[in-house]
C-alpha cells in the first residue's frame, strides 16, 4: 500500500508525463505541416527550374517580335514585367576566339 505523500508524488509525476508527452503530440502535428509545406515549396521551385528554359525562350521570343514589328504595346508588357529592350541596330560579326601567333611554345 502507498503512503499518502507517494500517492501524490506517483499523481503528479504522470500527470507531468501526461502533459509532456500532449506537447509532443502537438510538436509532432506542428512538424509535419512545417514539413508538408515545404516539400510543396521544393516541388514548386524544382519544377519552375525545369520550366526556366522554355520560359527564357518565350520572353526571347517576345522580345524579338517586339522590336522586329516596333510593337510599343507589347514593349511595355515586357517592361511592367522587368525586361528592357535594347534593339540590335547592326548585327556585328563575332570577334574570332583568342588566337596565337606562330608556333609551338
Amino acid at each position: 500500500m502507498l503512503a499518502r505523500w507517494q500517492f501524490w508524488v506517483t499523481t503528479v509525476v504522470a500527470l507531468l508525463v501526461a502533459l509532456v508527452a500532449g506537447y509532443t503530440m502537438l510538436l509532432f502535428t506542428q512538424n509535419r505541416a512545417i514539413q508538408a509545406e515545404l516539400t510543396s515549396r521544393a516541388n514548386y521551385v524544382q519544377q519552375s527550374v525545369q520550366l526556366e528554359g522554355l520560359y527564357r525562350e518565350m520572353v526571347k521570343a517576345l522580345a524579338d517580335l517586339s522590336v522586329r514589328n516596333q510593337d510599343k504595346a507589347l514593349s511595355d508588357l515586357l517592361a511592367t514585367q522587368g525586361i528592357t529592350l535594347t534593339p540590335n541596330t547592326a548585327a556585328a560579326p563575332a570577334a574570332p576566339a583568342d588566337t596565337k601567333k606562330g608556333g609551338r611554345p
